[in-house]
């Protein structure tokens, strides 16, 4: 006798709540979680096709972001997710990480430090957070949160909290917010 195949659906493990970063209407249908690497080059691509999503479906999405770097391949990884965090101790997180995609050639800390200035954040106080690494606890407890969720790859989306397995691309993402929206 044989037994029909089971699928398993990976889950957000972690709600979403107040302390995560997020983008757009609280009261969305739709909250589109991101696991990423602001050095990723796939991260990056999606980084496009997200915006993408929240332009066509502004109303609809809510995006949340979490760190997910990936430092044994991509080793500003996590020095980009600590500026991003001191940045949003400044309520800049999003300005920070609309920077870091579309720079992400120049993660270096030098490049780091004219991207804080850029934005016009405070380059010694930032600086001195990211080398005393007061915000690494958050960015591995979103690492943690991922890992519980199976996230296994980068990036990785969930759609009101269900593991999206199709590609990043436009189209794709759109048509699994469409679903969950039920539109």
């Amino acid at each position: 006798m044989t037994t029909p195949l089971q699928v398993t659906v990976s889950r957000l493990r972690v709600p979403v709540t107040d302390e995560d970063h997020i983008r757009g209407p609280a009261d969305a249908a739709v909250t589109l979680v991101e696991y990423g690497d602001f050095q990723c080059p796939h991260c990056g691509a999606a980084y496009a096709s997200v915006r993408e999503v929240l332009r066509q479906r502004g109303t609809t999405v809510r995006l949340v972001f979490r760190h997910f770097p990936i430092v044994n391949v991509h080793p500003y990884a996590e020095s980009a997710a600590e500026v991003s965090e001191a940045a949003g101790a400044r309520d800049r997180f999003w300005e920070m990480h609309d920077w870091l995609f579309e720079h992400q050639d120049q993660l270096d800390p030098v490049h780091l430090s004219l991207g804080v200035q850029q934005l016009g954040l405070p380059v010694d106080p930032i600086g001195e957070e990211v080398r005393a690494h007061r915000h690494l606890d958050r960015v591995r407890r979103d690492f943690v949160g991922g890992i519980r969720s199976g996230v296994n790859g980068i990036p990785t989306f969930f759609v009101n909290g269900v593991r999206h397995d199709g590609s990043y691309a436009v189209a794709e993402l759109l048509a699994s917010v469409d679903a969950a929206a039920g539109t």
